[in-house]
């Protein structure tokens, strides 16, 4: 006699139920109920426990879906039709998907599902309210995996209301298998069409058409960033970030300390979030209303949503990864109820671009055309920019497409552009050679799919169907940062692929020079000791763009043009001040961050005086120098009153980073230090914003970059924790010539015996006292022979340009193995 367990009798029950609630069913469920279903059931299981906000609901199962097909006889019929399918063929592709949906949606349901769906609707609003506002997903039993996430193949549809309203969501669903995009997708991909099964989830709406809504990934989506939560936000509901229809609000959270307790939040960007999508009053749709220039310009989430978001991410993530058996990293979906105010996850994913790359290879693109060691740069102009995706280049002629009945038009291997792509458009993309678009974010849906093709893309470009025009030659840039950019013509750019396995480990620190934070992702890919010089100077010029002293007395500004140009840089913040600080923090955090546990060696501003007038409201409080590279700068105007104000900003932006974000790893440097007592004063400044040495573990380095830095090292050490030699001002002073000068230039060689003599002092002098030092200046990274004689003389760590490092770490090596 054979028994059956009771468990196997639950599982044959579920497998033949027309319909299941979502708390019911997990991750292993996906064949049962679709990707998307099983995983909000496992999150209603598994992590709202934990505090994870997730919507309940119910779903119809891959059961039911074949029931329909199998008893109105309708595979036979589907097969007949797909049987000379042409995905490559646009017209062949949209005359069979027409037809086959259009064979489903005319085939009704069979009574028990009927009355199974309806039956778990009453019972949700008795749960709720009676005519309980729901959204109607569908969801594929292939999708939501780890290499194929089938994002946006299918139908949504929001704020339904009723149960024939429902019933008719759930047909629309099932007929949506066949939407172009999905099969040209599963083709793609190499699903049969018959062996996968459509679900459909019913889910208790949130109200985020009064709130706010969006995406976000644990992971960065370009660089592949494992520390990186990026948060997407706008007003409404989420369909528009999903879409591409709105340029959102991005965040960036650094997940590490964020689980230490800290509010690491390092970048915000704010996005023009021009449309809201809302209910249609009077009706059971939705429509977008515009979003009033004040809402425009404020970040539709708060700090504490922010961080609120960043924790779940990590949440998932773990419970994923966990679940698994390897790292996950997540594409979820969220949206805050404006009645409420609380914040939900409505979906969650597996990323499927940057968990299926190959960390064993470190591929780069630039601009410019290789002649031996050096490179051409390009000088260009780019025509129009947005957001960056990917970090490739590619070229092509532009196919200038406004409306998707003109698809039929694109030729494989052009860069197409258009005001903004979803799922109809997926069977041009990926013939695409580079995709732009006027709106969406980074979670959009032409990011999403660009990634997974890997075709580069610029979203977010605002005109660039105005500016660019069909047939004409560009190029378009992903390699420059977060900025994405497209030029005229066809440039010349080269690849290299550098494989990191087996690259030797040096005992001398090989450390690297970074200004822009938008690439320390990126870099931090290269195999590294840390960040040898983090210069706030490119942070100050291109992010902030105001002089601080200029937003400490705005109010004061006398010249009218210039006030109102701060003005327009800092029209978020009524406390001008703060806009200082903010900027500072993030770009300095966002360096850490990609560096951390790393030391990452900031130094403070070091502009001339002429390169402070030029910052926004600068005039009004700089001298004129008749040198001001010998002048007023550096230490010199850290306790001096005309700017100890501005200083004191920086000195809370680092406060910020170390303390709040706890991005511990910040170590401050003090440039162009003339002599030990101008130190201590320095360090006194510090200390009254709370920046004092070993509290909290704060080390306070010094350029050596003067004469009197290696003199009197000794005495600098007594001050300092450490030293970083400056090359480019300690050979200009050394030699007695003017670096900015053309008539000298020809003088300036840091492997004068000279330098490297003062070179020389201070490494023994700093070893005397048992401080560490290293080298940031160029040198080292042009010269492969200073390189070997800082190793020579013992040097602790060696900071180089990004594109240096691992032909000076091959260098290096040998240098080592041979002493």
């Amino acid at each position: 006699m054979v028994t059956v367990s009771q468990n196997t009798l639950a599982k044959c029950s579920q497998e033949e139920s027309l319909v299941l609630w979502l708390d019911k069913v997990g991750i292993k469920d996906i064949a049962l109920v679709g990707g998307k279903n099983a995983s909000l059931g496992e999150m209603i299981q598994q992590l709202t426990p934990k505090g994870v906000n997730v919507p309940t609901g119910f779903a119809t199962t891959a059961y039911a879906y074949r029931y329909f097909i199998q008893s109105a006889g309708l595979e036979a019929k589907l097969r007949e039709l797909f049987a000379d399918l042409d995905v490559e063929d646009v017209r062949n592709l949209q005359e069979r998907g027409l037809k086959a949906r259009s064979l489903l949606m005319h085939t009704p349901f069979p009574v028990e599902l009927q009355q199974a769906i309806a039956s778990a609707y009453e019972s949700l609003c008795k749960q709720y309210n009676p005519d309980t506002d729901v959204a109607v997903r569908s969801s594929a039993t292939a999708e939501d995996l780890p290499d194929a996430s089938f994002a946006g193949q299918q139908e949504t549809y929001l704020n339904v209301v009723g149960a024939e309203e429902v019933l008719a969501a759930c047909h629309k669903c099932f007929a949506s298998l066949f939407t172009d995009r999905a099969i040209s997708y599963r083709h793609t991909k190499g699903f049969d069409h018959f062996s996968v099964a459509l679900a459909v989830g019913v889910q208790k709406m949130v109200r985020s058409d009064l709130a706010t809504s969006g995406v976000m990934f644990s992971i960065d989506t370009e660089t592949g960033f494992k520390d990186a939560a990026l948060i997407t936000a706008a007003y409404g509901l989420g369909e528009n970030v999903v879409q591409g229809a709105v340029n959102p609000d991005e965040y960036c959270v650094f997940k590490p300390t964020l689980k230490a307790g800290f509010k690491p939040i390092i970048d915000k960007k704010l996005g023009s979030k021009e449309l809201r999508m809302v209910y249609d009053e009077g009706s059971q749709s939705t429509k977008n209303e515009a979003v009033s220039i004040v809402e425009q310009n404020q970040f539709a989430l708060n700090d504490a949503d922010i961080l609120q978001l960043a924790h779940w991410a990590c949440l998932i993530e773990d419970h994923y990864s966990q679940a698994h058996g390897s790292y996950t990293p997540m594409d979820i979906e969220w949206a805050k109820d404006g009645i409420t105010n609380q914040l939900f996850v409505v979906q969650a994913r597996p990323e499927t671009v940057q968990s299926q790359k190959n960390g064993n290879v470190l591929r780069s693109y630039r601009l410019g055309l290789g002649t031996g060691e050096k490179t051409q740069n390009i000088s260009l102009l780019p025509l129009v920019t947005g957001r960056a995706i990917g970090e490739a280049i590619s070229q092509g002629k532009a196919r200038v497409i406004l409306d998707a009945k003109q698809i039929e038009e694109f030729q494989a291997g052009e860069v197409l552009v258009t005001e903004r792509t979803d799922p109809d458009w997926e069977p041009i993309m990926k013939r695409a050679s580079a995709i732009i678009t006027n709106s969406g974010g980074r979670t959009c849906h032409a990011a999403i799919i660009a990634r997974e093709l890997g075709v580069p893309a610029i979203v977010g470009c605002g005109n660039a169907t105005q500016v660019l025009t069909t047939g004409q030659e560009v190029t378009v840039s992903c390699a420059e940062g977060e900025e994405g950019k497209v030029y005229p013509g066809l440039l010349p750019f080269e690849v290299k692929e550098v494989p990191l396995e087996n690259l030797p480990r040096t005992h001398t620190q090989i450390l690297m020079n970074v200004g822009n934070p938008q690439e320390a992702f990126s870099l931090s890919a290269i195999p590294n000791d840390g960040v040898g010089l983090a210069r706030t100077e490119f942070i100050i010029a291109n992010q902030i763009q105001v002089h601080p002293l200029a937003l400490i007395h705005y109010d004061k500004l006398a010249d009218a043009e210039q006030k109102a140009k701060v003005a327009a840089i800092t029209a978020t913040y009524e406390d001008k001040p703060q806009y200082f600080v903010d900027k500072l923090a993030q770009g300095v955090g966002r360096i850490a961050a990609a560096f951390y546990p790393k030391p990452v060696i900031v130094r403070m501003s070091d502009f001339k005086s002429n390169e402070y007038r030029n910052l926004a409201g600068g005039s009004q409080f700089e001298p004129d120098e008749e040198n001001p590279m010998l002048g007023w700068r550096g230490a010199a105007r850290y306790y001096d009153p005309g700017y100890r104000e501005g200083f004191a900003l920086e000195c809370h932006a680092i406060k910020r980073v170390r303390d709040e974000m706890g991005l511990t790893n910040v170590i401050p440097m003090i440039p162009f230090c003339r002599t030990p007592e101008e130190g201590r004063l320095v360090l006194a400044e510090m200390a009254k914003h709370d920046l004092k040495q070993g509290v909290n573990d704060l080390q306070v380095y010094v350029m050596c970059e003067l004469p009197s830095n290696v003199i009197l090292a000794e005495q600098f050490a007594e001050v300092f924790d450490g030293f970083s030699i400056g090359s480019n001002d300690l050979t200009q002073l050394t030699l007695g010539l003017d670096r900015d000068s053309a008539l000298v230039a020809r003088l300036f060689d840091e492997r004068s015996p000279a330098v490297k003599q003062m070179v020389k002092m201070a490494i023994a002098s700093a070893k005397k006292q048992r401080r560490k030092i290293g080298i940031c200046g160029q040198a080292p990274s042009d010269y492969p022979e200073f390189a070997q004689f800082l190793v020579e003389e013992g040097i602790d760590s060696i900071s180089l340009n990004p594109d240096s490092v691992l032909k000076t770490m091959l260098e290096i090596a040998k240098v080592e193995q041979q002493s």
